[in-house]
């Protein structure tokens, strides 16, 4: 009997929790009943009552089992570290909120049946804040373009991962894993199902524009080097400009010494256009600085407070 988890990391889900894992164990009764299953909650410390709520499934369904971090480790972290403590012959994640739909998992697994070792969520449509798709498109397609590696659209990494794509995430030594470039570069042939992404069911998203920032950049430094070599040209262009408006500026002065005049115009926009480009490409490299930095610590994915149900198996 094959085995299929369910990983579902969490962070202040009291209210979703209980009723998600009903709804995902319903789909198994139901469509799924030759599978046997596994959930595997990892909390990022939550502050409410999810620890809870999780202890109460742990109690009721010992294929529940539960990893509580020591602290909220981020959105990328404990996602993949709970992936790499599964036992299935596949994994699922998926978010906590409902906005992932529970009622795709049998197309995944019959995709999975057909010999794709990965089969990931597309969201086409979405129901959450129209600016907010219209950003996020618009940062895909950035990305996308100036990636070395071609990246996937829309995906938030809901899907389906084959064991052996497990095993892969388990042997890389990465502190900061960014598991939709990760997908794209070293998975196997995939296979895409869209789906629109719902409104969230209850609680409150603990995503903010500081979270957002860094998950986008975090995507930018570790696929492209573009807008460096971008800073490169610009620097060398700009360079060789100025040298010829300075240039023409000299013969000017030189022929029309008297009727000439400099004026601070020319020099102060030159000053501030050149300063924020400067200021723009230092920060941008900063960025990337921050990122090497963060990886040459080799910090662990997460450090564990406790486990639930592990032993049983």
């Amino acid at each position: 009997m094959k085995k299929i988890s369910i990983v579902i990391p969490t962070y202040n889900e009291e209210q979703n929790v209980i009723p998600l894992y009903e709804a995902i164990l319903a789909t198994f009764n139901k469509s799924l009943i030759e599978y046997d299953y596994e959930f595997l909650f990892i909390d990022n410390k939550s502050q409410d009552s999810t620890r809870d709520k999780i202890r109460i499934i742990c109690e009721k369904d010992q294929n529940v089992k539960a990893i509580f971090n020591a602290k909220n480790f981020g959105q990328f972290n404990s996602p993949y570290y709970g992936l790499t403590q599964s036992s299935g012959d596949c994994v699922i994640l998926m978010c906590a909120d409902f906005q992932d739909p529970v009622d795709v998992i049998p197309q995944f697994v019959e995709e999975w049946e057909k010999d794709y070792k990965i089969v990931i969520g597309i969201k086409t449509t979405s129901k959450e804040n129209k600016l907010m798709y219209f950003l996020r498109s618009c940062y895909y397609k950035m990305v996308k373009k100036i990636s070395e590696v071609d990246q996937i659209e829309h995906f938030t990494g809901f899907g389906l991962y084959d064991k052996d794509f497990i095993n892969i995430l388990s042997t890389l030594e990465d502190p900061t894993p960014y598991l939709r470039g990760i997908v794209a570069e070293l998975g196997y042939e995939r296979k895409e199902i869209p789906y629109e992404q719902a409104k969230r069911r209850a609680g409150k998203t603990s995503n903010n524009w500081y979270k957002l920032y860094d998950a986008g950049m975090l995507g930018i430094t570790s696929y492209s080097k573009v807008l460096m070599r971008i800073a490169t040209m610009l620097g060398f262009a700009f360079s060789a400009l100025s040298l010829l408006i300075s240039f023409i500026y000299l013969v000017l002065k030189l022929i029309f010494w008297d009727s000439f005049p400099i004026g601070t115009a020319p020099i102060v926009v030159g000053i501030f256009l050149f300063g924020s480009i400067q200021i723009f490409f230092i920060g941008l490299l900063g960025e990337y600085v921050l990122n090497i930095n963060t990886r040459v610590m080799k910090r662990p994915l997460v450090i564990e407070e406790q486990r639930i149900n592990f032993t049983s198996n």
